[in-house]
């Protein structure tokens, strides 16, 4: 069956994906929505996946692949896995660094097979160094990195985002990489070694803030909701809730001052400019606050923005979906499963105006396109029979 191509941005490129968990599914899925032929090279043992196949999770990630099973721990395995090679662009892995070495599919035995191949490898600490051998994991990366320093209110100890984000930097990171090789690759004809990891993605994510500390030696230290260094941005309480509001700058200042009918907050001492209103935070908000609070959330929201001052509502998760502009821009979207049926997942949040990406197939079965595959790179049926029986592919 000819395969269905989510894009064709990207349809003459070949990826072998040897990534799970995150942070390397983040990467490969850039590549599989924009038409990459993304093949998802699967163990035929049992399967773990550190969370159910059927998960929101698991589809999420996956989709928009073919998917074969191969044990790259069997020499023949290990044969076919080359020949793929030859035919590919890129291979992407997140094991630890040791592990690629073992198998044979390190960059220098990737090259010999194929001088144009890029190699992307995502790890936790880097591929060398006193942490090389580590498991990473997303917290205990947003711990070392200090995105959890920076977290949470003064006094309540240290708090981890809600959200993998050193993982999915992580991802991103690499997904750019490899397309600034691929680039390269144009010029030299050949391929290079692409390394991202979650500890620097977490400090590359920091930006500003570890900027702080690098350029002018400052520690950063845990604000809460407030910005760091430009007040008024923090959450405040409303009548009915809270709403975030970024007024930083002078003129932002005295737009949010006649918004909320306090036009003299403006020539008070305390907070008349941008340092003082830094310094004077807690009692900022209390006057912010203090006005505030006569009006609910959604009527503050139209009335600064009607003024031109930068707010929004904070959200649960029902209601990020049930926003007008997030249904507008699509950011879920449904695509069909053959036997989970109509799923909704996260859309491609990068748009191209001709050749746009799509959620054209839902992630695949384990497996359901080893025969194909093998087949396109000139395995025959009786090979096929012969690696199945060894239980090399399922």
């Amino acid at each position: 069956m000819a395969r269905i191509q989510a894009s064709p941005a990207l349809a003459r490129l070949r990826i072998l994906d040897l990534t799970r968990v995150r942070a390397g599914p983040t990467c490969v899925r850039q590549f599989a929505d924009f038409g990459a032929d993304v093949i998802k090279v699967e163990t035929p043992g049992d399967e773990d996946l550190g969370g159910a196949r059927d998960g929101s999770d698991f589809q999420n990630l996956h989709r928009n692949k073919r998917s074969i099973t191969l044990d790259l721990k069997a020499p023949a395995g290990r044969d076919i896995f080359r020949r793929l090679v030859a035919t590919a662009d890129v291979v992407v892995e997140n094991y630890r660094p040791d592990v690629k070495d073992r198998l044979g599919i390190d960059y220098a035995s990737l090259r010999a097979i194929n001088p144009r191949i890029i190699l992307a490898s995502i790890s936790g600490f880097g591929q060398d160094g006193p942490y090389r051998d580590r498991p990473g994991f997303d917290q205990i990366a947003q711990g070392l990195c200090g995105i959890m320093s920076v977290t949470g209110f003064p006094g309540q100890g240290p708090l981890r985002a809600g959200a993998a984000v050193a993982d999915v930097t992580a991802g991103l990171l690499a997904a750019l990489g490899i397309m600034t090789a691929l680039l390269e690759r144009e010029v030299s004809g050949e391929g290079q070694w692409v390394q991202s990891n979650l500890l620097q993605a977490g400090i590359t994510l920091l930006d500003f803030q570890a900027a702080r500390y690098t350029m002018d030696g400052q520690v950063p230290p845990q604000v809460g909701n407030d910005h760091p260094t430009s007040m008024p941005t923090s959450a405040y309480r409303t009548a009915d809730g809270h709403i975030n509001v970024a007024a930083s700058g002078s003129v932002m200042w005295m737009r949010l001052c006649e918004a909320i009918g306090r036009p003299e907050l403006a020539d008070d001492p305390r907070f008349r400019r941008a340092d003082d209103r830094a310094a004077n935070r807690a009692a900022l908000a209390a006057e912010i606050e203090s006005a505030l609070q006569t009006r609910p959330s959604a009527e503050w929201v139209s009335r600064l923005n009607d003024a031109g001052v930068p707010c929004g509502p904070i959200y649960r998760m029902d209601e990020v979906f049930a926003d007008p502009q997030v249904k507008h821009l699509g950011a879920a979207a449904p695509v069909n499963h053959p036997r989970l049926g109509t799923l909704n997942i996260l859309n491609q949040a990068v748009r191209l105006s001709r050749t746009p990406a799509a959620l054209a197939t839902a992630t695949p079965e384990r497996g359901e396109h080893t025969d194909e595959v093998l087949r396109e790179i000139g395995v025959t049926e009786a090979e096929i029979a012969l690696l199945r029986g060894g239980r090399v592919i399922l």
